[in-house]
C-alpha cells in the first residue's frame, strides 16, 4: 500500500543517504522538491526531537503522504550545546554551511575542550499525527582548521578518532556505518518492514469508511 514516503528536506545530500540506505525496499523516497512550492514547517521546538516531528507532520499532512523528517545537530560541550538545534543557521538564518564552520570556529579560538557530539533524530509521521522516532548519536573532537572536501555542515572540523580522520575526508560508505545520521538510519532500515505494516495500517485507519448501501434499501426518496 506504501508506495511513496516524503523526505522533508531539499538537501540533496541527505536525499541521497536516505534512497541509498532504503534502496531494497519497495518505497519511492520522495523529496520536497518534488511537489512544488510548499510552505515551510517551523522549527520553533527545544529539541531535535521537537523539531523532526513537527517537520515530518507538517509535511504528511500538507502532501497527505507518510513522510520522514530528521533534525540533527552539533552539541558542543564548551558551549553548553550549541549550537544545537540552531545548527544550521548558527551564523544567521540564511547562513551557508561556510559561514556556520566559520562562526563556529571563532567561537572556539582558544578553548581546550573541544569535545562534540552530533546527534540525530528521524520522526516518520502519517498526516492524522501519530508518529515513530529512531535516534544516533556520534562522539566526536573539533579540529581547529577545515580537513577534507566531502560531506557537509560541520563535517571539515568534525574529527572521528576511529577512523583517524574527518568527516570530510570519509567517503559516503564509510560515514554512514558510523555516523549519528547513519545510526539512526541503520535503526530505521532495520525495523523497516514494521515500519511499512505500521504506515499501511494507520493509512488504512485514516481512510472514510465506505458507505454501508444496504441502510438504505428499503427508503423511498421519491417523494
Amino acid at each position: 500500500m506504501v508506495t511513496i514516503i516524503v523526505l522533508a528536506t531539499r538537501n540533496k545530500n541527505k536525499i541521497l543517504e536516505f534512497q541509498e540506505i532504503l534502496k531494497d525496499f519497495p518505497i519511492e523516497i520522495r523529496a520536497l522538491s518534488d511537489f512544488g512550492t510548499l510552505p515551510e514547517a517551523i522549527e520553533d521546538g527545544e529539541t531535535f526531537d521537537d523539531n523532526a516531528y513537527k517537520k515530518a507532520l507538517h509535511t504528511a499532512k500538507i502532501l497527505g503522504l507518510p513522510a520522514i523528517a530528521d533534525d540533527s545537530g552539533l552539541v558542543v560541550e564548551a558551549l553548553n550545546g550549541a549550537p544545537g538545534v540552531y545548527s544550521a543557521r548558527y551564523a544567521g538564518e540564511e547562513a551557508t554551511d561556510e559561514d556556520n564552520v566559520e562562526k563556529l570556529l571563532h567561537d572556539m579560538k582558544g578553548v581546550k575542550n573541544r569535545k562534540a557530539v552530533f546527534q540525530c533524530v528521524l520522526s516518520i509521521a502519517v498526516p492524522s499525527g501519530p508518529a515513530l522516532t529512531y535516534e544516533g548519536s556520534c562522539e566526536g573532537v573539533l579540529l581547529e582548521e577545515r580537513c577534507g572536501k566531502s560531506g557537509f555542515g560541520y563535517d571539515p572540523i568534525f574529527y572521528f578518532a576511529d577512523l583517524k580522520k574527518t568527516f570530510a575526508e570519509c567517503s559516503m560508505e564509510e560515514k554512514n556505518k558510523v555516523s549519528h545520521r547513519g545510526k539512526a538510519l541503520a535503526e530505521l532500515k532495520d525495523e523497516f518492514p514494521k515500519i511499512l505494516q505500521w504506515l499501511n495500517q494507520r493509512l488504512l485507519e485514516e481512510k472514510p469508511p465506505k458507505p454501508d448501501h444496504e441502510e438504505f434499501k428499503n427508503n423511498d426518496w421519491s417523494h
